[in-house]
């Protein structure tokens, strides 16, 4: 039996990763602080220790911290020792297996023009320090022959990041977004396990991972929002407005020390410039992108609609 190490199996990617290498078979090794339901758990801090590989054949390094805190801040601090320091750590404790590495579409420059992104596109100039740390660690891998994915927006069952963060800006039936409606990669959780599973017999490089194809920015929200049970409209704030507004976000959270400001310029980037990745490269190894976001979108209303229907049968006291 292939015995695989998974990084983060308790995380959101790493938990969907598990399962799949679970029903395929695989005999897996959940890494990380916390157990995970699925494998056998091995305790790794990735902020400060080498993990135990024993008897891995495979190794699929999800563990990351997200987020976009001050530069300079503790919590920048924070996540480059786990987002670069856990994979040099990790490459110190492989001894010759296939290393696949989940990295970001976060790590390619940003600009107004991103509507075919290749691997070849520029990592540089990144807006904050997520951006910056993953281009650090994936790096590191590349230069020790690992494969690395770059997913985009990735998003599905357990999602802890996106739909949550879209539902809490919904303000009196109304959501507002910086400049027009563009198009954008989004990326299923599943279509980032299925390609975690196959790489780890691919060429070393990168590789961007995305939905077959991309989504008007608009539809693409109004169609989580409902899902959710929200029906919001749509609002458009001139992009030049909100950029300046992002600076001053940023400038007054570093005089106030917050971890994260409420906006930023990442955020506007990422929201207001048609991002689309060219994934032919990943295709060329056989991978195909099966899920869309109206799978997503249907699972949870089903989801949503139930739960509705449990509680309003209920008992209730008078």
């Amino acid at each position: 039996m292939t015995t695989i190490a998974i990084t983060g199996a308790s995380g959101f990617c790493g938990s969907h990763v598990a399962a799949a290498a679970a029903a395929r078979g695989f005999d897996v090794l959940s890494l990380g602080r916390r157990p995970s339901p699925i494998g056998r758990h091995v305790p790794w801090d990735a902020a400060t220790e080498v993990p135990d590989l024993s008897g891995a054949d495979l190794v699929v390094h999800c563990a990351a911290a997200v987020g976009d805190p001050i530069p300079g801040s503790p919590a920048e601090a924070a996540m480059r020792a786990v987002n670069v320091g856990g994979t040099v750590r990790l490459l110190e404790a492989v001894d010759g297996q296939p290393v696949v590495l989940i990295s970001s579409a976060s790590v390619y420059a940003p600009g107004p023009d991103r509507s075919r992104v290749t691997e070849d596109h520029p990592v540089h100039r990144h807006l904050n320090a997520y951006g910056r740390a993953k281009a650090e660690g994936e790096a590191v891998a590349l230069a020790a022959g690992a494969v690395v994915l770059r997913p985009r927006a990735v998003y599905g069952r357990g999602d802890p990041h996106l739909a949550p963060r879209l539902l809490s800006r919904v303000r009196a039936g109304m959501l507002l977004l910086p400049g027009r409606d563009v198009r954008l990669s989004l990326t299923a959780v599943e279509n980032l396990t299925e390609a975690c599973l196959a790489a780890t017999d691919w060429p070393p490089g990168a590789y961007n991972i995305a939905d077959p194809t991309p989504y008007w920015r608009d539809e693409a929200i109004r169609a989580i929002l409902r899902s959710h049970g929200v029906q919001a409209r749509i609002g458009h704030l001139p992009l030049p407005v909100v950029q300046g507004a992002a600076r001053v976000v940023e400038g007054v959270s570093r005089l106030s020390a917050a971890v994260e400001p409420t906006f930023s310029r990442y955020a506007v980037d990422q929201l207001a410039h048609s991002i689309i990745l060219d994934v032919s490269k990943a295709e060329g190894q056989g991978w195909v992108a099966c899920r869309s976001l109206n799978d997503y979108t249907d699972a949870i209303s089903s989801d949503f609609h139930a739960a509705s229907k449990r509680w309003l049968r209920r008992p209730r006291a008078y």
